[in-house]
């Protein structure tokens, strides 16, 4: 599959679901990717901060400045804390994680997740794997900002129709997280 659905979807789902995103955290090794992504919304006033993925720089990000995390380090109990004091009261994080078949796993991330969000959704990233959406106050199929996908130049993939079909699962998924999966 091609690296530009992973990069567009990785920065559009969460950009076009917060409603003013200001402020965004990459933490990647794949960070110049994500950046020429958020460089394309030319009409929003978009600041983007990078770290590679590394947990000892997480720790030294200023609390409650982010709207948006856009992250590919691998989360524990800890990062995710990190994720949640970096967030301001109305932040969004997407994060890689294991394969919904590693069900425990997942059920552990989600878990600690549900302390800090009203919304845990893992989503289609278009490349057979799915990242997980966690979101202090915005849906992710209920806020898209219809606006903001249309403005949008250069896109090879993503739109206004991919953004919800990507929350889209099967029933085998959704008995296997229920109520682990918060919508």
């Amino acid at each position: 599959m091609k690296d530009f659905i992973y990069n567009e979807m990785m920065v559009h789902v969460p950009l076009c679901t917060h409603k003013e995103p200001n402020n965004v955290l990459i933490v990647s090794s794949n960070s110049a990717a994500f950046v020429a992504e958020v460089q394309k919304y030319k009409y929003d006033d978009i600041t983007c901060d990078v770290i590679s993925a590394d947990i000892n720089l997480l720790r030294e990000v200023a609390d409650d400045k982010y709207d948006v995390v856009i992250s590919e380090l691998e989360t524990d109990a800890a990062v995710l804390a990190h994720f949640n004091r970096v967030l301001n009261e109305n932040g969004l994080l997407v994060t890689t994680h294991p394969s919904l078949d590693d069900v425990a796993e997942n059920k552990k991330i989600m878990q600690i997740l549900g302390k800090y969000a009203k919304i845990i959704m893992p989503y289609n990233l278009g490349n057979g794997q799915t990242a997980l959406l966690a979101s202090k106050e915005y849906h992710p199929t209920a806020d898209v900002i219809l606006q903001r996908t249309d403005l949008l130049d250069s896109l090879e993939y993503y739109n206004c129709d991919v953004h919800p079909a990507a929350f889209a699962t099967g029933n085998n998924v959704r008995k296997e997280y229920l109520g682990i999966i918060k919508n």
